[in-house]
């Protein structure tokens, strides 16, 4: 392109704004309205998007934790055991799951737990009487 003066090729901001453009629309293409054509709208939406997207990985990552951690505790309740006392007591005999495991094993293999909390409690047993001499 030949521009004829100055202020026309200050005016021309070329292929780079367009692609930058597109690629923040592409990212607001389900919205509706004008926060998905309007482009001072559509910024603002979608770096808070990115923003809240970033922040719900971290939190998923901690209620799955504590949905495992109850669910862990309820099944020590039906076997009459702490939640320490139950991990204290696996990794005392060398039983090293971790708690999602063990969170499955409580929903979907009762008999597997509660051989589990058998073997964490005769640990944290054996380790009493051994500390009691």
């Amino acid at each position: 392109m030949v521009f004829t003066s100055v202020v026309n090729l200050v005016r021309a901001r070329g292929p780079d704004e367009f692609w930058r453009k597109r690629k923040i629309f592409k990212l607001a293409a389900h919205y509706i309205g004008r926060s998905r054509n309007c482009y001072s709208i559509t910024i603002r939406s979608v770096h808070r998007a990115l923003a809240y997207a970033t922040k719900g990985r971290a939190l998923k990552k901690q209620d799955m934790r504590e949905l495992w951690t109850h669910r862990i505790n309820a099944g020590c309740e039906q076997h009459g055991m702490q939640f320490e006392a139950f991990q204290k007591g696996l990794y005392s005999s060398g039983i090293l799951l971790n708690r999602k495991v063990l969170a499955d094993l409580a929903i979907w293999e009762p008999r597997t737990f509660e051989a589990l909390a058998r073997i964490s409690q005769n640990a944290s047993e054996d380790e009493d009487s051994s500390s009691n001499k």
